[in-house]
């Protein structure tokens, strides 16, 4: 039997979601508990995959893993994991097809970064967005790791506006090592007027001496991840668990925005 469960987690907490020597890291904590409660022998013999590896500091509301089991499907639930996981909580589960891949399975994966108003011009943010959306070689704007094809579609990007803050929204089919956060800042330059849409026109293009730097992290969250035929499920008492551990975070940096922003409003 292979199973899959809908994971999201606080990036902040992990050092990275692939699993390393010495350090904290997503995959390390799922395989911890999976493996504790006898669910898998370890990761190898489970045949254990992801749908993405985020780095260090980046979060996740919908990121998928999947695995092999010969017993004990009663203890692969939102209630019973979500009781020994920390800093991450499983949000869905399904029995899935032999051959699948939570990678090579997806259709589409959604980011969303939140991106503080720096007294952005919108226009050119939104005209900057426009120009990425397309088939593109995206070497200037990612990371890129030996061998691979730096050729991406981005098939959306919307930018919302919200009191103090924006909500980027970008959507593809697959993304390059920090390509979703060099984007963010690309668009994040055009609206203070550090650089302009043909700027961006002529990086895609190949013409460029220096690579746009990747925003921060702590602000991109994978948000979506889409699939044909898969169904994830929930028990409640899982989704309450995951519900109370993620109010308690909200609740302690809005306490510290609201501190701060008093005192900005003093000085």
């Amino acid at each position: 039997m292979r199973m899959a469960l809908r994971i999201a987690y606080d990036g902040t907490a992990f050092y990275g979601f692939q699993r390393q020597p010495d350090v904290r890291t997503v995959e390390g904590e799922l395989l911890r508990v999976l493996e504790k409660l006898r669910i898998i022998e370890d990761a190898w013999g489970s045949d254990f995959k992801g749908a993405s590896r985020t780095d260090r500091g980046v979060s996740a509301f919908f990121n998928v893993v999947a695995f092999d089991i010969d017993s004990r499907p009663d203890l692969v639930r939102g209630e019973v994991l979500n009781h020994h996981l920390k800093d991450a909580w499983v949000l869905g589960v399904a029995e899935v097809p032999e051959d699948f891949h939570p990678r090579f399975w997806a259709k589409s994966k959604t980011y969303r970064y939140y991106l503080v108003d720096e007294g952005f011009d919108e226009n050119p943010m939104k005209e900057c967005a426009s120009i990425f959306v397309g088939r593109h070689d995206f070497s200037a704007f990612s990371k890129l790791e030996p061998g691979k094809d730096p050729v991406r579609e981005i098939t959306r990007i919307e930018i919302t506006e919200r009191p103090g803050y924006y909500v980027i929204e970008i959507e593809g089919k697959s993304f390059l090592w920090e390509m979703a956060r060099r984007i963010v800042n690309a668009i994040r330059f055009c609206g203070l007027g550090l650089m302009e849409p043909e700027d961006v026109e002529r990086m895609l293009a190949g013409d460029y001496r220096k690579k746009v730097p990747p925003a921060a992290p702590e602000g991109l969250i994978l948000w979506h991840i889409e699939y044909e035929g898969i169904s994830f499920r929930m028990d409640e008492r899982g989704l309450k668990k995951a519900k109370r551990d993620i109010f308690e975070r909200y609740s302690r940096v809005l306490t510290r925005a609201a501190l701060f922003g008093d005192v900005l409003l003093k000085l």
